[in-house]
């Protein structure tokens, strides 16, 4: 039951003399899809733009600084890089980027932008040349509904001397999936009436009085400012906003415009999915300047995500507050590209920049292995070690402000790709300890794996104003992130008027505080494989920190106060 967007990412390259990609021994649906249609083979002479990513230099001592600067016990906490620096440490190395062009130019590609880092390349070329240059690819166009993309229907080779420099090719194989409708997450819970006088959902203000936030909690620093992404034809409506803001903000001040939007908005109807992230980080993160990135792509061959990563590794300016609202199977990706990933998620940590991502809307996930085995299912960024994943509650009381319980949709497990960090082998260690007698059996999950989310909020039962109508029962891990946003940016606003650095990377700082200042859960669990060994159950909230919700969810008048003391 994945609530959250979708993004299915390319596939980067295998080791090999030949370098093949790989995917179609595992992702063979990924050729025909069934909600896109062929349209015809790519003319020879159409211009395609793909994105070659350098290998960096100096990873390992990039995640090195990163823990430095984001653990609080730390001299060097909160000395956050500029982008210039980060450029001087990983900046590939003359032989790569002196390689790689020389291997383009050789094929006459010679309309190429870097970035500050260097360390991506984006090149314009033929369909012709790129099939050249890449050997095995076929470059086609698809459609769906009214929207078109570029992409090769079969893998295609690296020879080694080139491959040594590169982490993956993007814009060549993965088609972007539907996003899903947040308000399915909603549509099989059962609706009970309310009694009289009682909430109908979550609203900022129902919101602000669960988490303790008053009337006085919004933003007032000049210098801090948060932010959504939007992929795959997601769009906001200012005129949405506008309304939302007038029917749910008139207790509190705020902001009713997006201060800043990076990318192209595309016309028709706004997507709900974008409007959710919009409605709450502002009404959360209240009178914080707030940017959309909004990338459709500038060339239908183009990644979206990819186009966003590239952004942020080219602008200096960029807001502290990130929260983003999808994921894919980490066993649909491969290794190799979800590293590089990683170190993305690194450069953006070790400039001061906190990254969020919903952990997901189908619990622990589940894939069928045959045989009758089957085994839960992580998703990735989700897991990777170098975010802050947020996992979904509800009320006791769908009506009422009572405490938190475990969404059963609430996304999370353990990976089975990144070991364990540092700073939550304790905590985790101690949940395996007290819920032993009732774990899935380990045959279903890595117990040396990263494990998430990091902490959770609301995320069922929420009002949305989409076209200029307000909107019922949306609900998913894409609501508790910008919430959960918001208020990391209000206590950065706070941090900012100190003269304190931005939060950064949380999670060291957050698991040192075992659980203090957050509302702890401890009831519900999460829905796994429906077998006859879990019969649909994954894993099950306890006392601290839990696989469903994290560490719980914020109070945020103690989450301020031990988040300033510094």
């Amino acid at each position: 039951m994945m609530n959250t967007l979708r993004l299915t990412f390319f596939i980067p390259l295998l080791s090999s003399s030949l370098v093949w990609s790989g995917y179609l021994e595992y992702n063979q649906d990924v050729l025909t899809p069934e909600d896109w249609t062929h349209v015809g083979r790519v003319k020879p002479k159409e211009e395609l733009e793909l994105t070659f990513a350098l290998k960096q230099q100096n990873v390992d001592l990039l995640e090195e600084t990163l823990r430095l600067v984001s653990d609080p016990d730390s001299a060097q906490y909160g000395k956050h890089l500029h982008l210039e620096e980060v450029a001087s440490l990983v900046r590939p190395s003359e032989l790569t980027q002196k390689v790689v062009r020389h291997w383009l130019q050789s094929h006459g590609i010679t309309n190429c932008q870097t970035v500050i880092t260097h360390d991506f390349l984006q090149c314009t070329m033929t369909a012709k040349v790129a099939e050249t240059l890449l050997p095995g690819s076929k470059f086609h166009r698809y459609a769906r509904d009214s929207h078109t993309v570029v992409r090769s229907s079969a893998p295609y080779s690296v020879h080694d001397d080139i491959h040594q420099h590169l982490d993956f090719v993007g814009g060549l194989h993965r088609f972007p999936p539907k996003g899903q409708d947040p308000s399915k997450a909603s549509s099989d819970r059962k609706q009970k009436q309310p009694e009289a006088g009682i909430h109908l959902g979550v609203t900022p203000a129902i919101l602000r009085a669960r988490y303790n936030l008053s009337a006085t909690d919004v933003g007032k620093a000049q210098n801090n400012s948060q932010a959504v992404a939007q992929f795959l034809e997601q769009y906001y409506s200012p005129a949405d906003l506008a309304e939302f803001m007038m029917m749910f903000g008139r207790s509190f001040q705020h902001l009713s415009q997006v201060d800043r939007v990076v990318g192209t908005q595309g016309a028709g109807k706004a997507g709900l999915e974008a409007s959710l992230d919009v409605e709450y980080i502002m009404s959360t993160g209240a009178n914080v300047s707030t940017w959309v990135f909004t990338n459709p792509g500038r060339h239908e061959s183009q990644e979206p995500f990819l186009q966003w990563m590239v952004l942020l590794s080219n602008m200096s300016d960029l807001p502290w507050v990130h929260t983003i609202s999808y994921g894919d199977d980490e066993d649909s990706l491969s290794t190799a590209y979800m590293m590089r990933i990683n170190t993305e998620f690194m450069k953006a940590g070790v400039r001061g920049i906190s990254l969020l991502f919903a952990s997901g809307d189908s619990g622990a996930g589940c894939k069928h292995l045959g045989k009758g085995q089957n085994s839960f299912r992580p998703s990735f960024p989700a897991s990777s070690p170098y975010v802050t994943t947020v996992g979904g509650t509800s009320f006791k009381n769908p009506f009422k402000v009572t405490y938190e319980i475990t969404d059963y949709i609430s996304g999370g497990g353990f990976s089975n790709v990144f070991k364990m960090p540092d700073y939550q082998v304790s905590a985790v260690d101690s949940y395996l300890k007290t819920v032993a007698t009732s774990l899935p059996p380990q045959v279903y999950f890595n117990i040396s794996g990263r494990a998430y989310p990091d902490m959770a909020a609301l995320s069922d039962n929420y009002w949305v104003v989409i076209n200029r109508v307000p909107v019922p029962w949306v609900s998913g891990t894409s609501a508790s992130t910008p919430v959960v946003g918001g208020m990391l940016s209000l206590i950065n606003d706070q941090r900012l008027l100190k003269g304190l650095p931005a939060l950064g990377f949380l999670n060291p700082r957050l698991y040192k505080l075992k659980g203090q200042a957050l509302f702890d859960v401890t009831e519900g669990c999460h829905e796994g494989c429906l077998d006859e060994q879990v019969q649909g159950e994954g894993f099950c909230a306890a006392p601290l920190w839990d696989p469903v919700t994290g560490w719980g969810t914020p109070n945020y008048p103690e989450l301020l106060a031990v988040l300033l003391a510094d």
